[in-house]
C-alpha cells in the first residue's frame, strides 16, 4: 500500500466535520503511546508551557535513579535506554529551547550519577554526541539563551576527567 503525502491527507481532512475528526483523532491516539503522549502535550501547552519539559525530565529522573551502574556493561546499558527514552521524548517537541534543556539534564545526570567514571568509550562517545547535539540545538538560539545554556554547557563540560 502506498502512503499518500501529507498535502492530500490535508485536504480529505478538511472535509471531515468535528466529530470525525475528535473521532480520528482519539483512534489514532490508541494506536500508540507516543501518539497519546503528542495528544497531551498539545492540549496543554497553551496553559502549562513547562509541562513537557518537567514531566520528561521526571521520567529521566526515575530512570537515572532505578539504573543499574554497579558494573560499566550495565552502566552502558542503562545510559543507552535512557537516551532511547530522551530521544523518544525530543520528537514530540519542535521548541529547541526544550530540547536543548533535555539533552543539557541528561549530560548532567550522566555526570551526577557516576556515568562518567567508568571511561567506557561507548558510554563517552554517547556524552560526546549529546555534547554536538546540544551545541547545535544552541546556535539556533537568542543570543540571551545561548548564553545562559552555553554556560550550563561549559559547567559540565569542566567537570569531565
Amino acid at each position: 500500500m502506498k502512503i499518500p503525502p501529507l498535502t492530500e491527507l490535508k485536504k480529505e481532512l478538511s472535509y471531515l466535520d468535528e466529530k470525525e475528526l475528535v473521532s480520528l483523532i482519539v483512534d489514532l491516539s490508541k494506536f500508540s503511546r507516543d501518539n497519546k503522549a503528542f495528544l497531551h502535550f498539545k492540549l496543554h501547552e497553551r496553559d502549562q508551557p513547562a509541562l513537557f519539559v518537567d514531566t520528561v525530565k521526571e521520567e529521566l529522573e526515575e530512570l537515572f535513579q532505578t539504573a543499574n551502574t554497579k558494573t560499566y556493561f550495565f552502566a552502558k546499558k542503562s545510559a543507552q535506554t535512557i537516551r532511547r527514552k530522551l530521544n523518544k521524548s525530543l520528537k514530540l517537541t519542535k521548541k529547541k529551547e526544550d530540547q536543548v534543556e533535555l539533552l543539557l539534564y541528561y549530560c548532567e545526570q550522566l555526570q551526577r550519577y557516576g556515568y562518567i567514571k567508568f571511561q567506557h568509550p561507548i558510554i563517552k562517545h554517547l556524552f560526546v554526541m549529546q555534547v554536538k547535539k546540544i551545541h547545535q540545538g544552541i546556535s539556533g538560539l537568542h543570543e540571551d539563551l545561548q548564553h545562559d545554556y552555553q554556560y550550563r554547557l561549559d559547567d559540565i563540560l569542566s567537570e569531565m576527567p
